[in-house]
């Protein structure tokens, strides 16, 4: 089969959907399906060095032909200029579908669920089917987050939700949670969603240098608690930052790094520094590639949400890779996730944004003979090697529209 994939976030720029995309469309071209993507010039993190910005460039990622179009850059300000940077994109994306011409399927991701609406209008201008991948639901998600607030753009944007839900040939879900949120809607009939959840790549996590990045950062004797990934408003963060004052005296070798960008990165720093943190710390974004490095020197990963109904349904992609490269979870949530971490038994649940429950299983994973704590690494490798490999995610996903 044809595929067109249409999406706002692909490879330079960071995060789990560009990751998810990039791997949706090598498999498919591995398995023998052809595979075009329509996408934006770098804008936002992936923009760093970026220079002028052309209308459209064309390029390939491997086999795949890639065509980026212009799109108004913008990383943090008022939400107006968040949309700017969403309707822009769903103006000049039509340019660049229309070069790549038909497919069998168009797949649009979404968020932006603005997107939605160029491949609806593209999808009839060509008579070709369209399947809406839901990566995070919107506009509940802005909601919960405290985001959006005009009672006017909600209704809009929710009535833009069902309208496209119903239009699609099927909907593609990251997680259980929401596809039976879309199932629940009654917008589309379940058979006709599909579930593409975030995977990983086993070889890309392996055979990291953790003692030289230890050596580089000042770390050599202390035991390192990773948080690898964007600083935004979901992730709850201040959780960290409470575990760590209650943590600071009483395990001095327990340490929090943070390796990332995004909207929260300078208030927590500024936090930091009020509180006098001296166990915290912070790296810029680091390529994909060179997380090895950072995982290979973690006694274990963070991954922390907020305390919401629609957060229960969520799967923050950072686990798997963690689990790769055979590093124990602490896992600050509840809901779907925690439920794969117990499963997996590699390791730690604790309730959201509770600090102290947080501090304490960081002295529980410090004080675990290596032999324990290996072993509960080891099982979150096993783990992603039976249930999240891309491979085994793509041709599942593939059954299910054949």
């Amino acid at each position: 089969m044809g595929f067109i994939l249409l999406t706002q976030y692909y490879p330079p720029e960071p995060g789990a959907a560009s990751i998810r995309l990039r791997a949706m469309a090598w498999e498919l071209t591995r398995l023998g399906h052809s595979v075009r993507v329509v996408t934006a010039l770098p804008h936002h993190l992936g923009a760093q060095g970026e220079g002028p910005q052309r209308f459209w460039k064309q390029e390939r990622d491997g086999e795949i032909p890639v065509l980026r179009t212009w799109i108004w850059r913008v990383r943090t300000g008022r939400f107006w200029r968040r949309l700017l940077n969403y309707f822009s994109f769903v103006v000049t994306s039509f340019f660049g579908l229309w070069r790549m011409g038909r497919a069998d399927y168009l797949v649009v991701e979404s968020p932006p669920l603005f997107l939605g609406i160029t491949a609806y209008a593209y999808s009839r201008l060509r008579g070709m089917p369209y399947i809406l991948s839901v990566s995070d639901l919107w506009p509940e998600s802005a909601v919960a987050l405290g985001l959006v607030r005009n009672r006017l753009l909600i209704a809009i944007t929710r009535r833009l939700e069902l309208f496209l839900y119903r239009k699609a040939a099927y909907v593609s879900a990251v997680t259980e949670g929401i596809r039976q949120a879309v199932i629940q809607t009654g917008a589309i009939a379940p058979e006709r969603v599909l579930f593409f959840p975030n995977g990983v790549d086993l070889d890309l996590f392996e055979g990291g240098d953790g003692d030289r990045l230890r050596a580089r950062l000042g770390l050599s004797d202390r035991h390192v608690f990773l948080y690898p990934g964007t600083l935004g408003y979901a992730q709850g963060l201040e959780v960290i930052l409470d575990a760590a004052e209650l943590l600071q005296e009483s395990l001095p070798q327990a340490v929090f790094l943070l390796v990332g960008e995004g909207p929260v990165k300078r208030s927590m720093m500024e936090e930091a520094e009020r509180r006098g943190l001296r166990n915290v710390l912070f790296e810029p974004l680091r390529p994909v590639q060179e997380m090895r490095h950072y995982l290979a020197m973690a006694r274990a990963v963070v991954v922390p949400l907020r305390r919401h109904p629609l957060f229960a349904g969520a799967r923050p992609s950072k686990v798997f890779p963690a689990w790769a490269a055979a590093v124990p979870v602490i896992f600050v949530g509840e809901g779907e996730m925690a439920r794969l971490v117990e499963d997996s038994m590699a390791g730690v649940v604790v309730p959201p944004e509770d600090g102290g429950a947080l501090a304490m299983a960081v002295e529980f994973l410090s004080r675990l003979s290596d032999w324990e704590w290996q072993a509960m690494g080891q099982a979150g490798r096993r783990y992603v090697e039976r249930h999240y490999r891309w491979q085994a995610i793509a041709q599942a996903w593939l059954r299910g529209i054949q």
